[in-house]
């Protein structure tokens, strides 16, 4: 089992360098570095779950910035719009989110911490569930979680006040609570609303595991009203 965690991050760490040292347009260093984790959560992740590059949208027409990674829903969500190979997700359907980027600094935790608000202030629809035992209630929407992936920081230590500093810097919608630095660790936000970091080897395996235990937490997003997207046709 330890072989099997240690290449699964090895994988990772080594992709994102890869990115990093073959490409030199920052274009194509951003669209691989975001495909290594769309890939990595694409195959671990529970098949429930769908992870895109996209907007978020909600039924009153509202968009959020363009998100790098989106964990969405497959099976009480269906609607995903593609325009000209531009996917839009419906708010009610998102799980969590993470800009990826080359580099953890504080430039790219502001930026993410900015498109996560924009995804969290977007409003969600909830419907009653139907079951053969009758309807059960309008399940009340779960926090979105957020994050910031990256291959390396430029803070020395990478993990340390500096990081916890610029993470807590921003109010309740634009908070992180997770993220991964390939090369030096780990971090997630605690219920007490304390920075855990987990620095070391085998970052991006610790991120993975930690970020799926939190999806079980969340457990399924509520079933959208389908109907208050179609008021929008003309």
């Amino acid at each position: 089992m330890a072989k099997l965690l240690d290449h699964l991050h090895l994988q990772v760490e080594l992709e994102l360098k890869s990115a990093r040292s073959a490409l030199h347009h920052p274009t194509d260093k951003g669209d691989a570095s975001e495909q290594v984790w769309i890939n990595l959560l694409t195959n671990y992740l529970p098949k429930r779950y769908v992870v895109s590059k996209a907007h978020v949208v909600d039924s009153e027409g509202n968009f959020s910035q363009q998100i790098d990674v989106v964990v969405h829903d497959r099976q009480y969500s269906p609607l995903v719009f593609t325009f000209q190979g531009v996917q839009y997700v419906p708010a009610e359907s998102v799980y969590a989110v993470f800009e990826a980027k080359q580099e953890t600094n504080a430039e790219t935790v502001g930026y993410a911490q900015i498109k996560a608000e924009s995804v969290r202030r977007l409003i969600r629809t909830s419907m009653p569930v139907p079951t053969v035992d009758g309807p059960k209630p309008a399940k009340e929407p779960g926090r979105i979680l957020a994050g910031l992936l990256s291959l390396s920081c430029s803070w020395k230590p990478p993990l340390g006040d500096t990081l916890a500093q610029h993470v807590h810097a921003r109010g309740k919608g634009f908070q992180l609570d997770m993220g991964c630095v390939a090369d030096a660790g780990a971090y997630f936000m605690s219920d007490e609303g304390g920075l855990e970091v987990k620095p070391g080897s085998r970052a991006a395996t610790r991120f993975l595991l930690e970020f799926m235990a939190r999806l079980q937490e969340l457990g399924t997003v509520p079933m959208l009203d389908i109907r208050s997207y179609a008021r929008h046709i003309p």
